[in-house]
């Protein structure tokens, strides 16, 4: 039985022009991957064609009928769109401007947050700064006061600072830093937010319908900062800003009030003025268009199958989310990961791999909303994570809830070898974090042949988050690709600049290779990559 099976597996790899020696075929990676890359073309269609793809938008739906086209083009079996269940609101911003006219004109940098109603045409009022509401008390000094105003909101106790830029906002990893991290505390991915948390999660809402129900005309909310000073000089983090809440794309959280976020800079000029006690008088228009209210979310699959009699119902995932935020073009968070995990897959059919294990992507949505697309996967098929049935807990999003137990495994959590996430970027990838010391001495091995590449840090810790986290919580290996950083965190991500330019073609062809490399060294191992007890 032993020799008919290497006899049939043998047959499979020749009928299908595989390569019998590792080393030949990781070359044919290389070679497929560095001469007929196709990762600015995937960019340009995705990022520049498309644009943003908030979940629920009418581009994202576009992104998905993309991604089908050109994995169907790559050769890849099995392609579907999935539902995963109904998401919320659907919405798309198509127009957002705001000037003050008092007491000087000036034009001001400005997005509408997802999920934030429309002006109805342009409105103008005098602006009155609150500095943030903690409990109900405090709404009670501005009962009756607010009707036609605009609001300066701030959370913060005083007026976010501009910090200076310092440091580089771009980052190259050097190897005393890799060296660094891979010698750093193995780390969890979190056990759940705190009881403060929902709490807030709630007085957010509350805070919403007060504005509401006082005739406020719109809500001006401050960009976010980092530590390097990178959301400044006109670029602005825009996300939910969960100024009035986490669920405002369902119809019973949704806001009531045009919600608009702008640059620092311009929020600071506003704070001081009124601070000063000068009036001031601002012009805005806020053209966005929430639709359907039941929208039916996908995630989307594609496969390059096994062969090996035995293996080849077992899986390696490769996975990246096609979601993004509204203000950028959605182009390293996490357009870089879409590419780089497609192109993988591309590369691998172009060389006529047969592998022994069936090798999946999985390109998920909701990740922004809380890895919405790919809880739901695991949920069905793979494990039943229980999560906390405390109160303090039902209020908040399953990402952030507490696992309160051991995973109840389904059918096809025993057949899940990894499952790999893209998701940090687009720069070069530096080296991998198994998340479990048994599978150190495996990837060193995997490594080794890809160093002349940069590719070289093998660390035992564990750096999973986003859609990789159900997974690790139901005992799927979930090894990390370590990227250089780039601008990301200091620039792009989560802001209107997360662009084509910032993408850079050298680092996703070589990302490309590696994640194709790894994928083949997986799907071809002698067994399934060892889990943690």
């Amino acid at each position: 039985m032993k020799l008919f099976r290497a006899f049939l597996i043998l047959n499979c790899l020749f009928l299908h022009g595989q390569p019998i020696t590792d080393s030949a075929m990781l070359g044919k990676i290389r070679e497929e991957g560095l001469k007929n890359s196709r990762v600015m073309n995937y960019a340009t269609e995705l990022v520049d064609g498309i644009g943003p793809r908030l979940t629920g938008s009418p581009n994202l739906d576009k992104a998905i009928t993309w991604a089908r086209k050109s994995l169907t083009e790559s050769g890849l079996t099995n392609i579907k769109s999935e539902s995963w269940g109904t998401f919320g609101l659907s919405w798309e911003e198509r127009n957002v401007w705001m000037r003050m006219t008092q007491p000087d004109s000036a034009p001001l940098i400005s997005r509408a947050a997802p999920w934030s109603p429309p002006t109805n045409g342009p409105v103008s009022g005098d602006c009155v700064a609150i500095r943030g509401f903690l409990t109900e008390q405090d709404f009670e000094p501005y009962r009756g006061k607010l009707k036609g105003k605009i609001v300066l909101y701030g959370s913060a106790p005083s007026i976010p600072k501009v910090l200076p830029i310092e440091q580089p906002l771009f980052e190259r990893l050097t190897s005393e830093q890799l060296n660094a991290f891979a010698a750093g505390p193995v780390e969890s991915s979190g056990s759940g937010a705190t009881q403060n948390v929902a709490l807030r999660f709630d007085q957010m809402e509350k805070t919403g319908r007060f504005f509401a129900s006082e005739g406020v005309a719109a809500v001006i909310v401050p960009s976010g900062n980092n530590s390097k000073g990178g959301h400044s000089g006109g670029t602005i983090s825009v996300d939910t800003n969960y100024t009035f809440g986490w669920f405002v794309y369902r119809k019973e959280s949704a806001m009531k009030v045009p919600l608009v976020v702008i640059a620092l800079e311009h929020y600071g000029r506003l704070s001081r003025l009124l601070q000063r006690g000068i009036p001031v008088r601002l012009e805005l228009n806020v053209d966005t268009v929430l639709g359907k209210q039941d929208k039916e979310a996908f995630n989307v699959f594609a496969d390059i199958p096994g062969v090996d009699p035995v293996l080849k119902d077992e899986l390696v995932l490769v996975m990246a989310h096609l979601d993004s935020w509204s203000a950028g073009t959605g182009a390293t968070d996490d357009g870089a990961g879409v590419i780089i995990a497609m192109e993988a897959m591309r590369i691998l059919r172009a060389t006529g791999i047969a592998p022994r294990r069936t090798i999946r992507l999985a390109l998920w949505t909701g990740e922004e909303q809380g890895a919405l697309g790919s809880r739901a996967y695991v949920r069905r098929q793979v494990a039943l994570v229980p999560l906390s049935q405390d109160r303090s807990q039902i209020g908040l999003p399953d990402s952030l809830r507490k696992v309160a137990g051991p995973a109840v495994p389904k059918p096809l959590h025993s057949r899940i070898s990894a499952a790999y996430t893209l998701d940090a970027g687009g720069g070069k990838i530096r080296g991998v974090s198994t998340g479990n010391p048994l599978l150190v001495p495996v990837f060193r091995k995997w490594l080794e042949p890809l160093k002349d590449l940069g590719v070289s840090m093998v660390a035992e810790r564990k750096d999973c988050g986003g859609d990789c986290a159900s997974f690790e919580q139901a005992g799927i290996p979930v090894p990390s690709f370590k990227q250089d950083p780039l601008n990301y965190e200091s620039q792009t991500h989560h802001t209107n600049m997360d662009t084509y330019e910032h993408l850079i073609p050298e680092d996703l062809r070589q990302a490309a290779v590696v994640v194709a490399s790894v994928l083949y060294s997986t799907a071809m191992h002698d067994q399934m990559l060892t889990r943690l007890p």
